[in-house]
């Protein structure tokens, strides 16, 4: 299974861009092939409606119609998504998401990101996409987990095993929306 996920920090080594980064790692473990677009490596202008995409816009596009699944990572500012995130998503549309599963995950300075996951999760909704009934939100204390080296992550069992399960729910969902399902007969 392809999938993408879109790192939406345009902060060099955002808690949210590691977490992006361990899930790609972990679902690269179990054979999917990952490609993770990092906002903050690969910035995109404001999008306007009478511009062109230029080449970043471009590849975000491309790997977002190629994917079979999408996970979406923010920071949470000020109860909502990044701009940049917001940004990148105003450059898709329902060819990009319709039928795929999506999962959600954020990063805030406080003890959770719910404010900006349900945000997300409307998002995904207007784009057609299907929501994982799981999400990630990754608050407080945990955010120094991601601070750490990423062989240090397995040690921290809590927020690791809340990730794993929630990618695990993300990857049955995503399977069986990818997977044709045989004709029904009357």
């Amino acid at each position: 299974m392809k999938i993408t996920i879109i790192a939406g920090s345009n902060r060099k080594d955002a808690t949210s861009t590691r977490a992006a980064e361990y899930a790609a790692g972990r679902l690269t473990r179990q054979g999917h092939t990952v490609q993770l677009f990092d906002l903050y490596k690969q910035p995109l202008p404001m999008y306007s409606p009478d511009a062109g995409a230029d080449d970043s816009a471009v590849k975000l596009q491309r790997a977002m119609q190629e994917a079979d699944a999408v996970i979406l990572t923010t920071p949470e500012y000020h109860g909502s998504i990044s701009g940049a995130l917001k940004n990148a998503l105003d450059y898709l549309g329902q060819s990009h998401f319709s039928g795929k599963a999506v999962l959600s995950i954020s990063s805030a300075g406080g003890p959770i990101g719910v404010s900006s996951l349900q945000q997300l999760q409307a998002i995904v909704r207007n784009l057609h996409g299907i929501n994982s009934p799981e999400w990630i939100s990754i608050g407080g204390a945990q955010r120094s987990l991601f601070e750490q080296k990423p062989a240090d992550y397995e040690h921290n069992s809590g927020i690791t095993d809340r990730i794993h399960r929630a990618l695990d729910v993300f990857s049955e969902l995503a399977s069986r929306l990818t997977v044709p399902h045989p004709a029904r007969t009357s």
